[in-house]
């Protein structure tokens, strides 16, 4: 057998050396894997402690039958939230609102701007003027986030903030 080594030119202790560095290897995997097998043999002994086969069987039956009504329950949080995103969408998610002294002689930021918007900025504003005859109200139509009709700067200002305002439900 040494005579094949040498016709190659690997010298036959060489092989014996490599043959036995990997059987001590193989020796430490086998090793290894018998202390896993040990490990999962005692966790399936525990999990099959007390129990037969008839009664895993009616346990699993039960935890499927309980992912199946939790998959029913998520579809239909699903399908709430879903109308819930669609109903916010028509109502006033954004706010601006700027508190002045409409008249200067007053002597008090009784009156405001109030603006409303949609999360596709439609909406109004509100403006409350304050002064010593009564309270004035006017309101004026948002449509994409611009009046058609002329804005005071308390206006401008209220409308400002609420468009720049984040929606609660935007992604």
């Amino acid at each position: 057998m040494s005579s094949i080594f040498e016709m190659i030119g690997i010298p036959a202790d060489y092989v014996i050396l490599a043959l036995l560095v990997l059987v001590i290897a193989l020796i430490v995997l086998c090793i290894i894997l018998l202390v896993n097998v040990k490990k999962l043999d005692s966790r399936y002994k525990r999990f099959m402690k007390g129990k037969n086969g008839d009664e895993l069987e009616q346990i699993i039956y039960e935890r499927f039958a309980e992912l199946d009504i939790m998959q029913q329950i998520a579809k239909e949080h699903a399908m709430e939230i879903k109308n819930l995103r669609r109903q916010f969408r028509s109502s006033y998610s954004k706010v601006g609102i700027v508190k002045y002294d409409a008249f200067k002689e007053m002597g008090g930021t009784l009156s405001f701007a109030l603006a409303l918007l949609n999360d596709r900025n439609n909406g109004f504003i509100m403006n409350c003027m304050h002064s010593r005859d009564g309270c004035y109200t006017y309101v004026k139509e948002i449509i994409n986030g611009e009046s058609y009709i002329t804005l005071s700067e308390e206006e401008k200002e209220a409308l400002t903030n609420a468009i720049n305002m984040k929606d609660a439900f935007s992604d």
